[in-house]
C-alpha cells in the first residue's frame, strides 16, 4: 500500500484484494448498420496513473444484430478497497475480423471506479461519446453487476437435448439453442452462456459444453438459474420458445445420485392464452460430469516447476547494434527495450523455478558464418542454461558482439526446441512441469504458416508462448497466434488451448516493469490450469477435493 511523503506508513496491515466478476449488457444502443442491427462488443479498459494512460484489459464477445445485447464473457479482476480503480467500457459495433478496435464504428462509453460498481452492486448509466465529446442524441445505456467471486469451484460437463419444441419458423421448423441466466443477489438475472444453434429440428440434442460453478452462479447451489430456449434468426430477432428454472443443487442431486433429469418448457404468455397449453417441448440432461477445479496456487504450493526460456531476434532489421537508432543498442545508461522486457517478465517467473537455470535462445542471426534461428546465447549449444535473469542478460548481450544479425524472422525452431523438452516431461509420472517460453520480436514473422502448426502442436504440452513485440513495427498479424476469440488452426489440426499471448512493448514503454509482467503473465496461470485439467493432473501434496 503507498503513502504519500508526509503520511509514514502505518502497522496496520494491508487490505488484501478480491476477486470480483462483472456482468454487462446494454439498453437501446446506437444503431450504426445501415442494413441490420450492430454486431456490439465491450472492451474495458484500466487507469494508469503514473502515465495517465488506459490499457485493454479484456473484451467481451461480439453479439450479432442486437442493440440491447446481453454478454456472456464476464470479466474478472481484483478489486482494492484502499486503491481508486478507474474504468473505461468502450462499446463498438463489429464490421470486420480485424482485432484493432480503431476500424470499428464507437457506440458510446461507461467511465467509473471500480469501487462505484462494487458498493451498489448493480450499476447503470447512460453511455457517453467520450471526455470532452458532444453526444449525438441518447446513446443507451450500460448495466454493470459486481459480485466477489467464489473460491468453491468445480466444473460441469453438461449436454441436453430436447424434444417436442414449438415450430417457429415458416418454412422450415426451428433453429434452437438453450440460454443460461443466473439470478443476482438483487434478484436480476445476468446470461452467463448460450449453447450453439441447431439448425431446422424440434428435437435437438446440443453438444456437450462446460462451465465452471462460478459462471454458472457464482458456486451458490440454490440460486435460481433460468434455461430459456429460442429460435434463432440471423436478423437478431430470435423468437421465445420457453423456458424453466433448475438450480445448482439440482445438478449435482442429479451428479450425484445419478438421476435423470427433464424439464417441461413453459411460455407464459402461450399459457395464459390456451386453456388446453401444456408446454413447448421438454429439455432433457442427457449426461453431467461435476470435477473439482484446483487453482494455480495449489499447483504451485503442491511443487509444479515452471520453467521459462528466452528466444531473442537477432535479424537485421533490429539495426546495427552498433548505432544508438538500434533496437539492440546497449545504452550503459538505460536498457534497451529487449533488456527491460526480459527482466520485467523473467523476474516473476524465477521465483517458480529452484534452480534458476534458464535456457537463452537467439533466432534470425549468422553463427559461424551460418544463419542459425536456434543458437545459444552464451555460445554452449550443448549447456544454453544461464544463472538467473542477470546470467541471461550478459549471455544476450555479450551474443549481440559475437554474432551477425541476418535473418528471416523464424520462430518455430524455438517453440519445437521447447515443445520436445515439454513432451519429455509430460511422460513423467508426477507431470508436475511447466514450460513458459518467452519470445522477443521486433517484426512479422517470416514462417507464420510453421508457427502456427507449431503452436497446435504445443497446445497438446504443458507449455505457453509469450511474444512481446519490440519496436515500432505493424505487428497485427502476431493477432493471429493470440487465439483469445476462436481456437488457432493450422495445416496440423485445432489447437487444444490458446496458449499464446501477444503484447507490443510500445504499450506499456512508459509504465512500470510490473505493469508489462502483469498484462504479459495475466494468461499464463489459467492456461497451467486447463492443461492439468484436461490431463486430469491433480496437485501433488494437496487433499483430494470432492466437488462442491
Amino acid at each position: 500500500m503507498a503513502f504519500p511523503p508526509s503520511y509514514p506508513p502505518t502497522s496496520a496491515p494491508r487490505v488484501p484484494c478480491s476477486r470480483v466478476v462483472l456482468h454487462l449488457s446494454c439498453s437501446k444502443l446506437r444503431d450504426a448498420d445501415l442494413f441490420s442491427k450492430s454486431d456490439p462488443l465491450v472492451a474495458l479498459c484500466t487507469y494508469h496513473k503514473p502515465t495517465n494512460s488506459w490499457t485493454e484489459y479484456a473484451r467481451t464477445e461480439r453479439i450479432s444484430n442486437s442493440v440491447n445485447p446481453q454478454f456472456t464473457r464476464a470479466i474478472e479482476l481484483d478489486y482494492c478497497f484502499e486503491q481508486v480503480q478507474r474504468l473505461k467500457f468502450s462499446v463498438y459495433d463489429l464490421d470486420n475480423d480485424t482485432p484493432s478496435l480503431g476500424d470499428d464504428d464507437f457506440l458510446g462509453c461507461l467511465e467509473c471506479s471500480l469501487g462505484e460498481v462494487v458498493s451498489v452492486g448493480t450499476y447503470t448509466k447512460p453511455l457517453t461519446p467520450g471526455t470532452g465529446k458532444k453526444s449525438k442524441g441518447n446513446l443507451g445505456t450500460m448495466t454493470v453487476r459486481a459480485e466477489q467471486v467464489s473460491e468453491n469451484k468445480s466444473m460441469l460437463e453438461l449436454r441436453f437435448s430436447a424434444q417436442g419444441l414449438d415450430k417457429k419458423d415458416f418454412l422450415g421448423k426451428s433453429d434452437p439453442y438453450l440460454e443460461f441466466a443466473s439470478e443476482a443477489p438483487d434478484g436480476k438475472f445476468s446470461v452467463v452462456h448460450r449453447t450453439e444453434v441447431i439448425k431446422n429440428t424440434l428435437n435437438p440434442t446440443w453438444p456437450r459444453f462446460e462451465i465452471s460453478s462460478n459462471t454458472l452462479c457464482n458456486s451458490v447451489p440454490g440460486r435460481r438459474i433460468q434455461v430459456r430456449c429460442y429460435d434463432w434468426d440471423s436478423d437478431g430477432s430470435h423468437d421465445f420458445i420457453g423456458e424453466f428454472p433448475t438450480t445448482l443443487a439440482e445438478f449435482i442431486d442429479a451428479y450425484q445420485n445419478k438421476k435423470q433429469l427433464q424439464w417441461e418448457l413453459i411460455n407464459p404468455a402461450k399459457k395464459s392464452k390456451k386453456k388446453n397449453y401444456k408446454n413447448s417441448g421438454t429439455v432433457y440432461l442427457e449426461s453431467i460430469k461435476i470435477t473439482h477445479l484446483y487453482s494455480f496456487l495449489e499447483y504451485i504450493m503442491g511443487g509444479c516447476q515452471i520453467h521459462f526460456t528466452v528466444g531473442v531476434d537477432f535479424t537485421g532489421s533490429n539495426g546495427d547494434p552498433r548505432q544508438p537508432s538500434s533496437l539492440h543498442y546497449i545504452d550503459p545508461h538505460r536498457p534497451n527495450e529487449y533488456t527491460r522486457a526480459l527482466v520485467a517478465v523473467g523476474s516473476v517467473c524465477q521465483d517458480y523455478d529452484t534452480d534458476k537455470l534458464f535456457p537463452a535462445l537467439g533466432f534470425g542471426a549468422k553463427v559461424e558464418g551460418k544463419v542459425s534461428h536456434e543458437f545459444a546465447l552464451n555460445g554452449n549449444p550443448h549447456n544454453p542454461y544461464c544463472v538467473g535473469i542477470p546470467g541471461v542478460v550478459q549471455a544476450y548481450q555479450s551474443a549481440l558482439q559475437s554474432v551477425e544479425l541476418w535473418g528471416p524472422t523464424n520462430v518455430a525452431p524455438i517453440i519445437n526446441h521447447v515443445a520436445r523438452f515439454a513432451e519429455q516431461a509430460a511422460t513423467k509420472q508426477d507431470a508436475q512441469n511447466y514450460f513458459v517460453l518467452l519470445l522477443l520480436t521486433d517484426g512479422a514473422l517470416s514462417d507464420m504458416a510453421d508457427t502456427k502448426a507449431a503452436v497446435v502442436r504445443a497446445s497438446r504440452l504443458p507449455m505457453s508462448v509469450i511474444i512481446v513485440g519490440v519496436g515500432g513495427a505493424d505487428f497485427s498479424a502476431m493477432r493471429e497466434l493470440d487465439a483469445d476469440e476462436e481456437r488457432l488452426r493450422a495445416v496440423n489440426g485445432v489447437a487444444e488451448r490458446d496458449i499464446v499471448q501477444f503484447v507490443p512493448f510500445r504499450k506499456f514503454a512508459q509504465a512500470t516493469p510490473e505493469a508489462l509482467a502483469s498484462a504479459v503473465l495475466a494468461e499464463v496461470p489459467g492456461q497451467l490450469v486447463e492443461y492439468m485439467r484436461n490431463r486430469g493432473i491433480s496437485p501433488l501434496n494437496v487433499p483430494v477435493q470432492q466437488p462442491l
